[in-house]
């Protein structure tokens, strides 16, 4: 065996080694971006979701105003019980 030829074997092993890691690589990339993919899509429709729940301003308003008349209320009572 020539010493060539052993060169020869030795470069076509790497090269064929490297290769083998090279369309490894690009298989696990094209498994990330496709779970990237999907990640992004769950977090968009998230972010849709929450966005349309979120209190209406005149709800907000009605529920202050309905607090506020039992606070209101409340403190009527104990400022008569205070009196005592």
């Amino acid at each position: 065996m020539d010493l060539q030829i052993a060169f020869n074997i030795a470069v076509a092993l790497v090269a064929f080694l490297g290769g083998w890691v090279l369309n490894s690589l690009r298989s696990s990339i094209e498994g990330l971006q496709k779970a990237d993919t999907n990640l992004t899509t769950k977090v968009q429709a998230i972010e849709v979701l929450v966005a349309g729940s979120y209190v209406k301003r005149d709800d907000l308003d009605k529920l202050a105003s309905a607090l506020f008349t039992k606070l209101d209320k409340i403190e009527g009572k104990l400022d008569g019980k205070a009196d005592k």
